[in-house]
């Protein structure tokens, strides 16, 4: 049978871009289906890098702040949220502008349209003018990415009570925001607004946010958080949140506590965004968590349909969204995708940053019986100690015996950057002692890997006989 196209991608964020560009250079005939007028999806305009240009403003604040004595500075009451993401005007152009040349130079074709599936193979476009037509293909790939889960108790209006997508729409800096959730989007912007001077009060069922990193990283954001005046409340189940009628949100916990504060961030989770794609038709459904289900391949229960990104659910990173999607396409074709897609970093833009790379400490003992780890305390390090950074911390999981480097988790500035020297170790089996073989160079943050390693080897030797 014939089809218009070897691959049609639905989505032009992350997953999407990178799954169609692998599949133009793999000689496939490829269209990319994107609804809105620009490219780059939520990712580009109403998350990640929206929220990134805010957190570099809030850290020059918050350095600002810490450095008052010198420059004496305060942040005006009447701060508009546009004079803190005012690059993200320039920023957004010149993302727009590279993503369209690289779709372009791989002679990829964009449709501007709404998709839904009308079988397996073929696709009804509705486009902006009214016009229709219908593609085929013989894949397809799903990457239309997620959009904010709304609790029947908390009744977004997206004026005092915001969700993810809405947040940075607020006209002024608010004195005071509750944040619900403990995962990644609430973590980094509670911190985020906390380092800007909002009192921040972070609600969230669990006892530490981040639950899937180990404890001591998290007791490390914790106390960064608290110690630029935020307050956590863990094991908090939130009744309901409402607006007062006057000028704030007033939140019910179950146990009784109640916040007052001026607005209120929503950050329960994210649900795919297959609204209108009509995926019954392709012989699809979500799964009980609002999400598309996949195997390791990243193809869902219809053979010729794959599924990238947000759709699918955690951990929802742009950069694992990245792979996903090159990885989508490589399964759909047949292509030989190698070892590193076993050893994605995750990164969290909070203020300090966290990111971990393989195995956390808690797997490893899972995995193999017992573990060895070496820390490193950034304020025991030159650099740290210099730049004044406080809360940071490189931590090495290694095997049993001490040996074999397994994950690296990191908090702490410039966490997302230091990550891919453990990456780098994990992809070539490298044992832990290459990091006391390698010279860093001093003073530098990258130091703490050799600190770490020491700290390993010093176990090492203790525990032999």
């Amino acid at each position: 049978m014939s089809y218009d196209y070897d691959l049609i991608v639905i989505g032009s964020g992350p997953a999407g871009q990178k799954a169609a560009v692998q599949g133009a250079k793999a000689g496939q005939k490829v269209a990319l289906v994107e609804r809105d007028k620009v490219l780059g999806g939520a990712c580009v305009h109403r998350g990640t890098i929206p929220s990134k240009t805010l957190r570099e403003n809030a850290l020059r604040v918050k350095n600002m702040r810490a450095n008052a004595s010198l420059a004496n500075f305060q942040l005006a009451e009447d701060t508009e949220m546009a004079t803190l993401i005012d690059r993200l005007d320039q920023v957004l152009l010149a993302h727009d502008h590279y993503m369209r040349k690289q779709i372009e130079r791989n002679k990829i074709e964009t449709i501007h349209g709404r998709a839904k599936f009308v079988d397996a193979h073929q696709l009804h476009i509705a486009k902006v003018r009214g016009e229709a037509q219908t593609l085929s293909a013989e894949n397809i790939i799903i990457a239309t990415g997620s959009f904010p889960r709304k609790p029947d108790n908390i009744p977004v209006d997206h004026e005092y009570l915001f969700d993810s997508d809405s947040i940075l729409s607020m006209l002024y800096l608010p004195k005071s925001l509750t944040v619900l959730g403990g995962g990644v989007i609430a973590s980094e912007y509670a911190s985020i607004f906390q380092a800007l001077g909002v009192k921040v009060t972070m609600i969230d069922k669990y006892p530490r946010p981040l639950g899937f990193l180990d404890q001591d990283l998290t007791d490390k954001f914790v106390h960064a958080f608290t110690d630029m005046g935020g307050t956590w409340l863990g094991e908090h189940t939130v009744v309901s949140a409402r607006f007062d009628g006057l000028a704030g949100v007033i939140t019910e916990c179950s146990n009784g506590a109640t916040i007052r504060s001026e607005k209120l961030l929503c950050a329960a989770g994210r649900i795919a965004n297959v609204k209108d794609l009509c995926i019954e038709n392709a012989g699809l459904a979500l799964n009980e968590r609002g999400l598309i289900s996949v195997d390791q391949n990243l193809r869902t229960s219809t053979p010729n349909i794959f599924a990238a990104g947000d759709v699918i659910g955690p951990p929802s990173l742009a950069s694992t969204s990245m792979e996903q999607g090159r990885r989508a396409t490589c399964n759909a074709i047949g292509l030989n995708l190698g070892r590193i897609a076993s050893v994605i970093p995750s990164g969290i833009y909070g203020i300090p940053e966290l990111s971990a790379v393989g195995l956390t400490e808690q797997q490893a003992i899972e995995a193999n019986g017992a573990a060895i780890v070496g820390r490193a305390n950034f304020e025991e390090i030159a650099r740290g100690q210099i730049s004044g950074i406080q809360d940071g911390m490189l931590k090495l999981v290694c095997d049993p015996q001490g040996e074999q480097l397994l994950g690296v988790m990191i908090v702490g500035e410039g966490a997302t950057e230091l990550i891919h020297i453990g990456q780098m170790a994990l992809l070539n089996d490298a044992p832990v002692d290459i990091f006391v073989e390698s010279i860093f160079n001093f003073p530098t943050l990258a130091e703490a890997y050799r600190v770490a390693a020491l700290a390993v080897i010093g176990q090492r030797k203790r525990a032999k006989p």
